[in-house]
This record gives structure tokens, C-alpha cells and sequence, in this order.
């Protein structure tokens, strides 16, 4: 187990908490989001089950909003992931369907008549309706883009790499048919079991986050 992922849980679980009828006020304009499961713990604590960023500039809230208000799987593989997930437990035929990406024209007209899309509606209601249910978050403010991205490939990746942090018996995440979810404990395929924090930078975002980030 990497020394600093019990540190990085202690400092992630001091932070305010938001469930999904958050105020847009508090969410800063670059940052990074850490995301607690409902029944999900580690090192005594909320075990993290996500961490994400954003690409483009001044659009963190804008990343929020992908994953947990606007019904839209194919602009979120969070919320694929958990779709999938639901619908593997269920052994639900429809998880063909929900892996279709209908983001372009072109397919959306080739699968327009083969795809429920009514029942795939149904399906986002539900994913909207775990997450809102299950899941709170944090975040923290990074301004540059360089930065956020190493920050979350070096969290991600040390949580990862931490033998406590997995999934419990009752997590959905077992029932992902992605291997790395399932074997990680995290809603994540990317960025896991790489490069963990220094103490250098174990050090830097202990001391963002205190400074009130």
C-alpha cells in the first residue's frame, strides 16, 4: 500500500461534501472532483471511487453536470460505466444497446430503428437516480491544465495501487463488465496503477487543499 492514500482519504473526507443538489456557486472554474460511494469505506473513512478532471479551460462544472445531471451517456463514461453495470447485474439484454455511442449523426441514423430509445431513456432515469441516490463529492481547485492533469493520474493511480482501497461485497462496480473496474474498486479504466504521489507532491496538495482550494 502507498504511504500517502490513507493521508489522501483523511484530507479528501475533511472537505465539505456536495450531493447533486449543489449550489453551481461553489464549483470553481478549474479543479478536480472526487467522488464517495454510499457504503463504501477505507482506512476508516468514505473510500474514494472516482477522481476526474476536465481538458478544456473553466470547465469543471460543466464536466459535473456531464456526469451527474445531464442524461446523456454518450457524453459520460461515468455514466456508461454505471448503466453497464446495472445492466450486467440484471443480465440485461439492452447492455448491446447502452454501448452504442449515438453522439454522431452517422450513427445515429444507421441504429435509429434498432435502438430502443424510450427503454434507453428509462435506463439514463435510473443511472441518474443511483448516482443521485449514492454518490457525494469533493473537490479542489487547479487552475492550470498541466497540473490537474498530473495531479489526478497521481491520485488516481496511488488509490489504485493501495491494497485497502476495493470494492466491498455489495459494491455495483462488481458487476461492471470492465475487469479494471471491477478489480480496481474504482468507476475508472485510465490512469490506474501508475505513477503514485511523491511526498514532493503528496506534500503540495496537501498544502492546496488546506490553503482552502
Amino acid at each position: 500500500m502507498n504511504s500517502f492514500c490513507s493521508s489522501i482519504h483523511e484530507l479528501m473526507n475533511q472537505k465539505a461534501r456536495y450531493d447533486f443538489s449543489f449550489n453551481e456557486k461553489y464549483i470553481p472554474k478549474n479543479g478536480i472532483y472526487i467522488l464517495f460511494e454510499k457504503n463504501e469505506f477505507s482506512h476508516s473513512v468514505n473510500r474514494i471511487v472516482r477522481v476526474g478532471t476536465h481538458t478544456g479551460e473553466n470547465q469543471l462544472l460543466s464536466r459535473i453536470k456531464q456526469h451527474f445531471i445531464n442524461k446523456n451517456k454518450d457524453r459520460s463514461i461515468f455514466r456508461k460505466n454505471i448503466g453497464r453495470a446495472i445492466l450486467n447485474k440484471e443480465e440485461d439484454p439492452f447492455i448491446k444497446d447502452w454501448d452504442i455511442d449515438l453522439t454522431t449523426n452517422k450513427n445515429r441514423i444507421l441504429f435509429k430503428d434498432e435502438i430502443d430509445l424510450e427503454y434507453q431513456n428509462k435506463v439514463e432515469d435510473r443511472v441518474s437516480q443511483y448516482m443521485k441516490t449514492n454518490f457525494s463529492f469533493c473537490f479542489f481547485e487547479v487552475k492550470n491544465k498541466e497540473d490537474r492533469l498530473k495531479l489526478e493520474s497521481r491520485i488516481i493511480s496511488t488509490v489504485s495501487l493501495c491494497n485497502e482501497c476495493k470494492g466491498s461485497e455489495d459494491w455495483l462496480g462488481n458487476y461492471s463488465p470492465k475487469e479494471k473496474i471491477r478489480n480496481s474498486g474504482l468507476w475508472l479504466v485510465n490512469e490506474l496503477y501508475k505513477k503514485p504521489l511523491s511526498k514532493r507532491e503528496f506534500e503540495r496538495l496537501s498544502s492546496l487543499i488546506k490553503n482552502g482550494y
